[in-house]
């Protein structure tokens, strides 16, 4: 209710300081040099204020405030040749009162005004961060252009990396384009590559991104990323059957669990609701690393509701306990988290989780993992 005061008063004192002065001068002429020249000033103070809280360099200040000047020097050889006539007064009038009202109509219809705002400090610190990840992504696109040899195929795969999870995804593209044809390009940069025409065309698998999924698996048949786009290609190719039971081809040439297999079981049961199959579980193609024994299956289906609630908690308690010793297991903290979202305990979820997330920086970048650790940390309040 605070915002809605707050915003009415604004809307209605910035509609008074238009208004008024046409009002008393029933419609005189108005100057437009007068206007122009106290909006440059107004610029000249901001850029001040930009550049001394440190938002901007002093050469980038100093560059704007020449051009801010130059325009100055152009409106005042122009000697306010340009006047506002009565009607033009009518019309700023008229835009005083209908833009609030519009604006307004637009954000009540769009808007969020339970949102907590978020202060100015933070939002601050978060664009001096992007621009300070934005400056050193140029910086390496530089220094690879420049060197002879191409640049190194890391610095590259870095590159490309760094532009999808700024959602640079045209940027990207042309990064991994930069590797296509190298003699050391791997199943997993031409896996990326495709990933990121896929984003380009949002989430359509395109022929050119198909051709690059072909041969990534010829490189490596056991490619997870691969596999999965693959199977979208189908599915988007109208072939959903022969999507899934690639799929389930690929869940089947593990002999253990893997991270990745949640977001394929997802998938499966998707395409197969979609077909008429019965869903199918985790359990369907490999054991569950560290789980219940048959005969903790069996003892726990004897207990009480609370015994068994008791039970199902001592392990996570286990479970827990051994993360402690082995805190660089990512696997284990993967299921952890999983273990607390069972239990509805998401703030244990969210750290576990959070542990998970410490311990990606050495994965590639096509790693289901970061996409379970993503959705975990999505799931419970991350």
């Amino acid at each position: 209710m605070m915002f809605w005061i707050l915003g009415a008063a604004m809307a209605l004192v910035a509609a008074v300081i238009v208004v008024l002065p046409l009002w008393r001068r029933g419609g005189a002429q108005i100057g437009h040099t007068e206007g122009a020249l106290a909006i440059f000033v107004d610029q000249l103070k901001e850029i001040e204020d930009e550049r001394v809280r440190g938002l901007i360099s002093d050469e980038e200040a100093a560059a704007a405030a020449v051009e801010i000047k130059r325009r100055m020097l152009n409106v005042e050889k122009q000697g306010g040749a340009r006047i506002v006539s009565k009607g033009g007064a009518l019309a700023l009038m008229a835009s005083a009162v209908l833009v609030p009202a519009l604006a307004g109509g637009v954000y009540v219809l769009n808007g969020a005004p339970g949102l907590p705002s978020q202060p100015f400090a933070e939002r601050a610190d978060e664009r001096e961060e992007d621009r300070r990840i934005a400056d050193l992504t140029e910086r390496l696109r530089a220094r690879l252009l420049a060197e002879e040899n191409g640049g190194a195929t890391e610095g590259w795969v870095l590159l490309g990396q760094t532009y999808m999870r700024m959602g640079r995804y045209g940027d990207a593209v042309w990064a991994f384009e930069r590797l296509e044809e190298r003699e050391d390009v791997t199943a997993g940069i031409l896996t990326q590559l495709a990933e990121a025409l896929i984003a380009v065309d949002q989430g359509a698998v395109t022929v050119r991104a198909n051709a690059l999924l072909d041969r990534a698996l010829q490189m490596d048949p056991l490619s997870p990323a691969g596999s999965y786009y693959k199977a979208q290609w189908l599915e988007q190719d109208g072939r959903p059957a022969k999507a899934r039971e690639l799929l389930m081809l690929r869940m089947r040439q593990e002999d253990s669990f893997q991270p990745w297999m949640e977001s394929f079981l997802a998938q499966i049961n998707r395409l197969g609701a979609s077909i008429g199959e019965a869903p199918v579980t985790l359990a369907d193609f490999v054991d569950m690393p560290r789980g219940p024994s048959a005969e903790d299956v069996e003892a726990a289906g004897e207990m009480s509701e609370e015994d068994r609630g008791a039970f199902i908690r001592q392990m996570v308690s286990n479970l827990a306990e051994r993360m402690e010793e082995e805190p660089e297991n990512l696997d284990g903290w993967l299921q952890l988290g999983r273990a607390y979202g069972v239990l509805g305990e998401r703030e244990n979820a969210l750290a576990a989780y959070r542990a998970a997330e410490g311990l990606l920086d050495g994965l590639a970048a096509d790693d289901p993992r970061r996409g379970v650790v993503a959705q975990g940390l999505a799931a419970n309040g991350g």
